[in-house]
This record gives C-alpha cells, sequence and structure tokens, in this order.
C-alpha cells in the first residue's frame, strides 16, 4: 500500500492512500494496522476523511480502544 505524506502544519500528518489498493479484507486489515501503529507510536487517534471532505472522518484509530473503529455509517453516503 503506498501512502504519500504531506506535511501542511508541525502537529498534524497528513496521508493520501489510493482506495484502488484497498481491495479485500487483506489489504483493509493493511490499512487498519498502519493507522494502529501510527496511533500507537503518537500516542494519539488517527482518522480517516474521504477526500475533499476535512473534518468528516470515516475510520480511525481510538488510542483508549486502542483498535481501529468506524466512525460514521458508510449506508449515509
Amino acid at each position: 500500500m503506498l501512502a504519500i505524506f504531506r506535511f501542511h502544519a508541525a502537529d498534524e500528518v497528513d496521508f493520501d492512500v489510493d482506495l484502488r489498493e484497498l481491495q479485500g479484507q487483506d489489504r483493509l486489515d493493511v490499512l487498519c494496522g498502519f493507522l494502529r501503529e501510527i496511533g500507537r507510536g503518537l500516542g494519539k487517534p488517527v482518522l480517516m476523511d474521504p477526500e475533499g471532505e476535512c473534518g468528516h472522518p470515516v475510520i480511525g484509530f481510538d488510542v483508549e480502544a486502542d483498535r481501529v473503529v468506524l466512525l460514521a455509517d458508510p449506508r449515509l453516503r
């Protein structure tokens, strides 16, 4: 999975992933592991927004739960 990092602010880490690379459960597990490792390493939540919709995360790493969680109902999109 390719992740392109963009450093726009000192207190944020932004990156893009190509959703076409996330076909199937195995690839989704890779993305979740990636989010989890970043979150654990930083001790902070890691949120994934749809392209062009900053502030509306759909999944993310929850520090307290120590796992990636669904944050939005995909049926509402």
